[in-house]
């Protein structure tokens, strides 16, 4: 979520075909779907590299999620990915964001009205949580999310929202997320948010830690295992209660 303004990419007829939605894993029935989104730039119009290290960052969390899936019988499960057009957010332009959007579009016209589970890092946490008002999304887990104080959160009654950051984060403030789940929370969402303690944003220290969790919550949103105990207490949570805001990430055992 950093960066300077990168150089136009031209647009016409490429912007135009554009495509913000990909498949990892499309099963021919899919009931559900996850879609992860990968962090940017404040500002960049320029489209991403080709070697895009801020989305190879998150392959590992698809493939956690999908090796997930292959233990719930019964239930078939659609992996995905949101491609950007641009590297940056914009200012008022929110690309990011009209990417997720659209994307979610396009998931709803191939495969129905399926509930589905939005993961994003930072820009691509901000991202999800601002495309949170489609009917598909059930919830988001937002992993360093990009959350400045003046982000809305009213068209987040009713979903869900899990929150990750790290301690020692110097890119995405942990208090700002913390701000932001309050007043989600005061709108009606269902927030939970853990502490990876001892990682910082780019989630590589603890880096099994964040795949695992980050998989188990966004499958138990769709009903495949069931939500930790101190999740449960935590979402049920209303008003201006900010506890269960801070829960200790367990390391693997």
């Amino acid at each position: 979520m950093n960066g300077q303004v990168a150089v136009h990419s031209g647009g016409g007829e490429a912007a135009t075909a554009h495509r913000p939605l990909t498949w990892r894993v499309l099963p021919p029935s899919p009931d559900a779907a996850v879609l992860v989104l990968h962090g940017g730039r404040e500002f960049g119009s320029a489209p991403p590299p080709a070697l895009n290290l801020p989305g190879l960052r998150m392959r590992p969390f698809a493939r956690a999620v999908e090796r997930g899936a292959l233990t719930a019988p019964g239930r078939s499960l659609a992996v995905g990915a949101v491609r950007y057009r641009c590297r940056g957010w914009n200012a008022d332009r929110a690309d990011a964001a009209r990417d997720a959007e659209a994307a979610l579009a396009d998931l709803a016209e191939q495969l129905g009205p399926v509930p589905t589970v939005l993961i994003g890092h930072s820009m691509g946490g901000r991202a999800a949580l601002r495309a949170a008002a489609h009917p598909c999304v059930r919830g988001v887990v937002a992993l360093a999310p990009w959350c400045p104080r003046d982000e809305p959160t009213a068209h987040l009654s009713g979903r869900t929202v899990l929150m990750l950051h790290g301690d020692r984060d110097k890119v995405t403030a942990p208090g700002d997320t913390d701000l932001f789940a309050l007043r989600a929370r005061e709108h009606g969402a269902r927030v939970a948010g853990y502490r990876v303690y001892g990682s910082g944003h780019t989630l590589l220290r603890r880096a099994g830690d964040w795949h695992r969790s980050t998989a188990d919550l966004a499958l138990a949103l769709l009903g495949v295992g069931t939500l930790p105990d101190e999740v449960a207490a935590a979402l049920a949570l209303q008003g201006d209660a900010a506890d269960g805001l801070h829960l200790p990430l367990a390391g693997r055992r």
